[in-house]
């Protein structure tokens, strides 16, 4: 199994998205269970997933028990589980100074808007949700769809890093 951590400042839209969306896929998929994705923020500052994140993963049938908001220290300890994969989905936390990782985890950035941001009238901001759901989820589906081989260490983070361009 391939453990993927998903990382943004707050951990409350585009993280929490790309969490659910992956254990989703990977549920549903024809081999289940080859990724278990996780989420953390760089300062989640005790916030909870936004509304319309969860709002629009239901509308995708997709499950949102579970998901919470967390900090990424909770997967630096000792105790956490070993990232093979992290990757960065806003230009924030790509930016800052991560934790060194237990097993030294490939790692990819996949840019996507913060949907959240804006003064735009809740539903222009749900279609965004929505539009950064599905952007997500094509990435995600590239990532599955990777033979066995280049999702083996050595070739991990080069493949990761060449599904940013789509």
């Amino acid at each position: 199994m391939l453990n993927v951590l998903f990382l943004c400042t707050h951990n409350a839209a585009r993280s929490i998205l790309s969490e659910a969306m992956l254990n989703h896929l990977d549920a549903q998929s024809a081999r289940p269970g080859r990724f278990r994705a996780y989420s953390a923020g760089s300062s989640p500052r005790g916030q909870q997933p936004h509304p319309l994140a969860l709002e629009v993963l239901r509308q995708a049938g997709v499950s949102t028990e579970g998901l919470h908001s967390k900090g990424w220290e909770v997967f630096s300890g000792p105790d956490a589980p070993t990232m093979d994969l992290i990757i960065t989905v806003c230009d924030n936390a790509a930016g800052e100074t991560c934790p060194l990782w237990p097993g030294h985890p490939a790692t990819a950035h996949w840019g996507y808007p913060d949907p959240s941001e804006g003064h735009a009238p809740e539903t222009q901001k749900r279609e965004a949700f929505r539009q950064t759901l599905h952007a997500i989820s094509q990435r995600l589906q590239l990532l599955m769809s990777l033979p066995s081989e280049k999702l083996q260490k050595t070739l991990l983070q080069d493949a990761a890093r060449s599904l940013s361009s789509h």
